[in-house]
């Protein structure tokens, strides 16, 4: 089948084309790799390590294995609704739309809290290696930095990716050749495969219990999705760039976990007591080399975690809110393009004062660091589950596919593999995260009461919605004409299962 440039493809469901498409593949693998982090396991070592038993490569393979499949269902998804909004919008034109506005309430505890979460462990990181500069200062100069950086574009932003994608990897490098070399001068344990698999410790259950853990070194590569209307290649770039960045990403989370693993002077000490001040990582550079490499590995993950991955997740962030607010899911107002930048610039001034509020709050809290990222890790894990379940209605249900691995078995093991994670997960975050889904509810509820229940733009076969700021002409006159034609859209929608989007049909 042809495979159709994704710039054809929005006008095609109500929307105009207003941000400005210059994305590639290259452009897109990098966003990916920077938001995930190369070295994001410099930041969480010591908790994974705690968690794993010391197994920690075994975790990164796992959650691999597990964001694989997610990712999977992602490159379908974005094949055939090639637009922003991520998983709001692949549920709500998949599924349903008011299950769309739930996805996208419960993605947004991961894109909102995360750049806040990024900021504070790199203010944490910078006052370590310069005391005389508090937390909150730190946090207020990332996000400033990284606001103007977004405001600028998303040629910008990307150009700016590149340079700090290349500096992480040099250190990257330099850590795991020098870490090899120790080992292999007798520092550390030696070499081993304990990292992988420990028989005094394993059990599937700490495992998958690690992974929850792990995973937020993987999350960013679904960021990717909300630069669909930015992407000027074909449908298919988005899932590939997906795909190829969680692999190489991937293996090198799994080499360098493998390398301090076996760096670390007490691993029993480790398990008992954790990693309460965040260092397990950089003893573990100290043991290699000394002090000037544990100092470059820090003062790296500082940079790396509050400019390099706050600045694309700032960037991902603002991109969901526009998509919700062009469908009237969010106010009207955080639609707003900059008529020059073509960015959202509302949305992206909104995450930043959030992501600052937010930083300033939790750097006061003793378990700040803790309390985000388990947050921000149940938001995403449940998100992708939905997110499956969109792959088998939208294509298995609705389209009668035949290609039962992409369209069934990929989606339903990767359903099982985050479902055990999400159960093995943090009791504080399951509770918190069923909180925030609950308050989304009682939101859907008062939007359906004031009569702006959620739709979607009308195309062929899909839900009307009450057009947002992004809706063409036509199809606002379509929803806005008269109640009849939105409701016959909406039970095309349901009564239909074979319709196919534009997008599609033309792959």
């Amino acid at each position: 089948m042809a495979d159709t440039p994704a710039p054809q493809g929005i006008e095609s469901y109500g929307y105009q084309q207003e941000l400005r498409r210059s994305l590639g593949f290259t452009d897109l693998l990098v966003y990916g790799l920077v938001f995930m982090v190369p070295i994001a396991p410099f930041g969480i070592f010591g908790g994974v390590f705690q968690g794993s038993g010391g197994m920690v490569a075994l975790a990164y393979v796992l959650g691999m294995v597990a964001m694989m499949f997610t990712a999977l269902s992602y490159a379908q998804m974005s094949r055939a609704f090639p637009m922003a909004g991520s998983v709001y919008t692949y549920a709500g034109r998949g599924i349903a739309a008011p299950v769309g506005f739930l996805s996208g309430w419960m993605i947004l505890l991961d894109y909102v809290l995360v750049p806040g979460l990024l900021y504070l462990i790199a203010g944490v990181a910078m006052n370590s290696l310069v005391p005389s500069v508090p937390v909150w200062l730190w946090l207020v100069g990332f996000v400033l930095l990284n606001t103007v950086v977004n405001y600028l574009g998303i040629e910008t932003t990307s150009k700016v990716n590149k340079a700090m994608l290349v500096g992480e990897l040099v250190v990257l490098a330099v850590f795991v050749v020098i870490g090899v070399i120790a080992l292999a001068d007798g520092k550390g344990r030696g070499f081993d495969f304990t990292p992988l698999y420990d028989p005094h410790t394993f059990s599937w259950s700490l495992a998958f219990g690690a992974v929850s853990i792990a995973v937020l070194s993987f999350l960013g590569f679904d960021g990717i999705s909300t630069l669909s209307e930015e992407n000027r290649d074909s449908t298919k770039a988005i899932g590939r760039s997906m795909v190829a960045a969680l692999l190489l990403a991937g293996t090198l989370f799994i080499v360098q976990t493998w390398v301090a693993s076996l760096l670390v002077a007490d691993p029993d000490a480790l398990i008992r007591d954790g990693d309460p001040n965040g260092t397990a990582f950089y003893d573990a550079a100290r043991t290699a080399a000394g002090g000037w490499l544990a100092t470059l590995t820090a003062a790296s993950t500082a940079v790396a975690w509050g400019f390099a991955n706050s600045l694309v997740a700032q960037a991902a962030t603002s991109r969901l809110l526009f998509a919700m607010a062009r469908d009237r899911q969010l106010p009207s107002f955080l639609a707003r393009i900059h008529p020059t930048r073509r960015v959202p610039v509302n949305a992206t001034l909104l995450t930043a004062g959030i992501s600052l509020v937010l930083g300033l709050y939790t750097a006061s809290r003793d378990d700040g660091i803790t309390l985000l990222s388990t947050l921000v890790n149940f938001g995403a894990l449940t998100t992708f589950l939905v997110l499956h379940v969109a792959v088998v209605v939208h294509y298995l249900i609705r389209r009668r596919s035949k290609d039962y691995w992409r369209h069934l078995i990929a989606p339903a093991l990767g359903f099982a593999i985050l479902a055990y994670v999400v159960v093995n997960a943090d009791i504080a975050a399951q509770r918190l995260g069923f909180v925030w889904l609950l308050v989304g509810g009682i939101v859907l509820a008062g939007l359906t009461a004031t009569g702006r229940t959620p739709r979607l733009a009308v195309t062929g076969g899909e839900s009307a919605a009450a057009p947002g700021t992004g809706a063409t002409n036509a199809a606002a006159s379509s929803a806005d004409t008269t109640n009849a034609a939105a409701t016959s859209a909406d039970t095309t929608n349901t009564a239909a299962p074979n319709a196919t989007t534009p997008a599609e049909e033309k792959q």
